[in-house]
Order: structure tokens, then C-alpha cells, then sequence
């Protein structure tokens, strides 16, 4: 039983003892809750708000719990609710895998981010140290972002820094950006298959989403320009570098092409670099961003994904009237990320740690993805990997015909192991079974053993198909 079951169950039986007992009673401590139900602290404080909500106690800071007196509110009626908001925008399934955490006894699988022995922890706690105690830190910041760190992010993608906007993340960068630079109803190309997040992101927005499809060397340029011709459509999101699932590279006669498309159609491309620094077998070309002088190409890049979760930090890269447009809509969001986020980011990057971590992170990596293919071979030996990926974190899987991955997905839950299901990353039907199976927040250990359960998943789903 997970974390937030146990503290239901608590809640629950704890429900039923306050009701016996007269307003003003004190209710024992956590730490005696703790010890009569065998849970956690934590555990037994979340029951604890659960009935905190319900108005069935009440907390007084100094003095402990109290149950309260017998007034409850009338049972919530949200059915007007229905009518005021309109149909949902944001694909609620998709949303909920794409923010499913498991728990810590899940093997993961599938996940976008560095197991926390891959991230540079020590450099990051003692720069956090330093940077608290920076004036800069407690000062608000323009509105595009530290100067510093616009400089030096600025650098490796030969920009003005003036052209550089910081932003939370990668994600908040993908809807801000989509938002801005096209209208509401308007359309979105996106390669197929292609992260599920700028999925979300484009409904976010409000806008309608096409696809085009992509294989070993990234999007298929005939097929782009037929869409764009099709739909009239002025924003292409794509990932030039390892990308997200099929770890596939834009190669080199593919970059020319794409940006000759933009041009004659006067479209803007969406270049996600999520995976600049995740190069394992080389580094990856330079951005689409540094062959393009005409503002056509909009980058987003973060450090969540090469450093650690935790930082929540990116930037948007966009020359001329796009740039100026972005800048001013920024305002609109927030006034600017916590200056002291901004100041470790840019302490890291110019640290002497930065290159040893990225260093040290490709030899792990690399580690891993051969281990998890290798167990792959081994145990799924009806599972194809189509592109062996020279960077990134995730493996795109081909599973036999037949199989169910919503049930296969579901049932590996069940058993303890996160994996990413395929259909997430089509905008419509997928051509075909796959699954997305990540290397980096995972050990060779815990691969081998995950790989090993979803055999025995595979198995008992196809099984229940014939």
C-alpha cells in the first residue's frame, strides 16, 4: 500500500474514533499516532489534514489537535462547474502518465529525469550555500532574467543575450512559447511520435495539433512541407537532438532542408534542446538556432534534465519581433524566476564542476542504456529497439502485434515498474504497440530486475489477448 492509501486508511479509522468523542477533545500526538498505527509521521500527518479538511478537527499551533464541534458543511455540489468551464483542453490521461510518479519502491523505467546519484548533489548544495548568501539572490531581476546567466547561455548558441529569456523550465518555456507565437485555434505541426508534454503544451494553448512522421533521422521533410501546405500552419515544434522517444538525431541534409521549408512557408520552428548536454557516444550537432539569421527558429532549452529536477530552470532563444513579443508577454506570467535559482544556474554553469559532471554523466549513461539493452536482448527478445541513441535517456520499444500497452502499462504498476505508454506520444492512433523505456533514473540492477517483471507482464497481458 502506497503513501497516500495508508494515510486514507488512517483517516478513515481515525474518522470513526473522533466521532464518538465530545468537542474540545485533545487528540494524541503524532508521534503516539505513529507508534499506535506503525506509520510513518508523515503518514499520519496526512490523515490528520485529510480530517483538518473535512472540519472534523482543528489545530492549534503550542497546545495539539482538537476535535471540533458536529457542523459540516453541505455535500459539495460542483455540477454548475460542468457548464462554466467548457470542454477541457488538456488531455487528462495523457497528463496524468506524463505527471505519474510511482512511488519509491516503483522501478523507474520510464522517467525524464537523472536518478539522484547521476546529478552533480554535492557542487549543487555547495553553490546553493554561496549563491544564498549573494545580494543578487534577494533582489529582483529583469523580467528576461539574470544579465550573467543570459550572457552565458547566450554564448552556446551564438545569440545576442538580449535574445535570451529565462524562464521555469522547459516545460513552462513550451507553453509560454506556444502560446505567444500562435493564436488560439490555430495548428501546431509536431513530429510523430513526439514528447507528449509539448502535446499538452499545444492544448494548453489552445491550439490544434497535426503531426508528420519521423523516423532514424528525425522528421520527414516531404512530408512537413505537404502539412504545412495542407493546413497552413505556422508553428513546427521539433527535436533536432536525441529525441524524445525514439532518440533519433535531424541529420545533416534534413537541418538544411527544414530550414529552407521554414523559410518558404514563413513558419516559425519550435526547436526543443532539452537534451543538449546528454550526449553519450558524441556530441550532438549545434543547434538548429546557430544556422539561422532570420529569427525563424525558437529554442528552449533547460537544465532540469542534465543537472537535477529540482532546478527549475530554462530559457527561450528568439531573435526580432518574436523576441520582443516574448519578452513582453513575459510580464504577464510573473515578474521573473526566483533570482536565487537563477543565480545557482548560472554558478554551475561557469563552475569547474559543470564539465566534470558532464563528463562523468556520459560515461553513466551510456553504462545504463547498453544494460538496459542488453537485458532487453536477453529477456524481451520479441521486443525491437528501432534506434540505438547516441544521447538522450529513453529507448523506443516495438512490441509484438496485439498487445494492449493502456492494460500492459496499468498491469507493470501493479507490479512495481513505471513504464511509458506509447499511445502518449502519438497525436492520434499509434501505428503500433510501443513502449518508452528510460536508462537514467534507473540502476543496471534495477534494469535488469525491471526488464525482468515486464517479461512477466508481457506475457500474462498477450496471454489474456488470445
Amino acid at each position: 500500500m502506497n503513501n497516500d492509501n495508508r494515510a486514507s486508511a488512517i483517516s478513515t479509522t481515525l474518522r470513526g474514533r473522533i466521532a464518538t468523542l465530545p468537542a474540545g477533545t485533545k487528540l494524541p500526538g503524532v508521534r503516539a499516532l505513529s507508534g499506535e498505527y506503525h506509520a510513518s509521521a508523515a503518514t499520519i500527518s496526512a490523515a490528520l489534514s485529510e480530517l483538518s479538511a473535512l472540519g472534523l478537527i482543528r489545530a492549534e499551533p503550542g497546545r495539539g489537535t482538537f476535535v471540533t464541534g458536529r457542523h459540516r458543511l453541505a455535500e459539495p455540489d460542483y455540477s454548475w462547474q460542468t457548464q462554466a468551464l467548457g470542454p477541457a483542453r488538456v488531455d487528462a490521461d495523457r497528463a496524468a502518465r506524463l505527471g505519474g510518479y510511482g512511488t519509491a519502491d516503483h522501478l523507474p523505467l520510464s522517467w525524464g529525469y537523472l536518478a539522484p546519484e547521476l546529478s552533480p548533489t554535492d557542487e549543487l548544495h555547495r553553490i546553493a550555500g554561496r549563491s544564498a548568501k549573494s545580494s543578487r539572490a534577494h533582489a529582483i531581476t529583469p523580467v528576461a532574467g539574470l544579465p550573467e546567466l543570459r550572457r552565458v547561455i547566450a554564448a552556446e548558441y551564438r545569440a545576442d543575450p538580449n535574445d535570451v529569456l529565462v524562464v521555469s523550465g522547459g516545460q513552462q518555456g513550451l507553453v509560454f512559447a506556444m502560446r505567444t507565437l500562435a493564436e488560439p485555434g490555430a495548428t501546431v505541426i509536431t513530429e510523430s511520435p513526439s514528447y507528449p508534454g509539448a502535446i499538452l503544451a499545444a492544448q494548453s494553448a489552445g491550439l490544434k495539433v497535426a503531426s508528420v512522421p519521423a523516423d532514424a533521422e528525425g522528421i520527414v521533410v516531404e512530408r512537413l512541407a505537404e502539412e504545412l501546405e495542407r493546413t497552413r500552419a505556422r508553428l513546427v515544434y521539433i527535436q533536432p537532438s536525441y529525441a524524445n522517444p525514439t532518440g533519433a538525431v535531424l541529420s545533416a541534409q534534413r537541418r538544411t532542408q527544414i530550414l529552407d521549408i521554414a523559410a518558404t512557408y514563413g513558419a516559425f520552428l519550435l526547436e526543443d534542446d532539452w537534451a543538449r548536454h546528454l550526449g553519450i557516444d558524441a556530441h550532438p550537432p549545434p543547434p538548429l538556432f546557430t544556422a539561422d539569421p532570420h529569427g525563424h527558429v525558437v529554442t528552449i532549452l533547460t537544465l532540469a534534465k542534465s543537472a537535477s529536477p529540482a532546478l527549475r530552470l530554462g530559457a527561450v532563444i528568439a531573435r526580432g519581433p518574436a523576441g520582443e513579443r516574448l519578452r513582453a508577454a513575459r510580464t504577464a506570467d510573473d515578474i521573473c524566476v526566483a533570482p536565487l535559482i537563477q543565480e545557482i544556474g548560472h554558478s554551475l554553469l561557469t563552475s569547474t564542476g559543470w564539465p566534470r559532471h558532464l563528463k562523468r554523466l556520459r560515461a553513466e549513461l551510456a553504462m545504463r542504456r547498453d544494460a538496459l539493452i542488453a537485458a532487453i536482448g536477453t529477456t524481451l527478445p520479441d521486443v525491437r529497439i528501432g534506434t540505438i541513441p547516441q544521447g538522450g535517456i529513453h529507448l523506443w520499444a516495438k512490441l509484438p502485434h496485439g498487445i494492449d500497452t493502456r492494460e500492459l502499462t496499468a498491469a507493470a504498476y501493479a507490479d512495481g515498474v513505471l513504464v511509458g505508454d506509447g499511445r502518449h506520444f502519438f497525436v492520434n492512433e499509434p501505428p503500433a504497440p510501443f513502449l518508452r523505456l528510460s536508462y537514467g533514473a534507473a540502476s543496471p540492477a534495477q534494469l535488469a530486475e525491471g526488464v525482468r517483471t515486464l517479461a512477466d507482464v508481457i506475457g500474462r497481458v498477450a496471454g489474456s489477448a488470445h
